[in-house]
């Protein structure tokens, strides 16, 4: 696989938000309501990457294979309240189904590590519903530990999904 990972342009907003669409679609299958699913949509999502990519906020790299995007990161200072300065935070992280397990999220990691250590940070963040197993065991392979003090329920389609907090230091 010849993957490339680089900086996101305005123009890839729309396969970010198709992809972001599938892939929480394929990760929360069991976890959330179908119906609840089904009305993602690529439209809002657009609209929130094509912000995020024109204002930095959060950074936003693409995975490219052949010319075709198939995995994104979003990252930049922790959004937690009582955090450092020096903390960031992996806002979002996926890849396509099609690109499970073939070393995606880990060319994005890497990408988003590297950037977060240009902005200063030491440490880095992310919060993962502790239902998502295949994210817990990423992150946990990246060198991230629960910080289960942390544990925070969310409301997402109707459904509380409690989440927990992964650390890890960034030297």
């Amino acid at each position: 696989m010849s993957l490339q990972v680089r900086p996101a342009t305005l123009r890839d907003a729309k396969a970010i938000a198709q992809l972001h669409t599938l892939s929480a679609q394929a990760v929360y299958k069991g976890l959330i309501p179908d119906e609840h699913l089904k009305t993602m949509s690529v439209e809002k999502r657009q609209a929130y990457w094509r912000e995020a990519i024109e204002y930095c906020e959060p950074q936003v790299q693409v995975a490219v294979e052949d010319d075709k995007i198939v995995g994104f990161v979003g990252y930049d200072r922790s959004r937690d309240e009582k955090s450092r300065p020096t903390t960031g935070e992996i806002w979002a992280i996926y890849a396509a189904p099609s690109h499970w397990n073939q070393g995606v999220g880990l060319a994005l990691w890497d990408a988003a590590r590297e950037g977060l250590q240009e902005e200063g940070c030491t440490n880095v963040t992310a919060w993962v519903p502790l239902r998502n197993e295949r994210a817990i065991r990423f992150h946990e392979l990246a060198g991230f530990k629960r910080e289960m003090s942390t544990a925070k329920t969310a409301v997402v389609g109707g459904v509380k999904i409690e989440e927990v907090r992964l650390k890890r230091s960034l030297n």
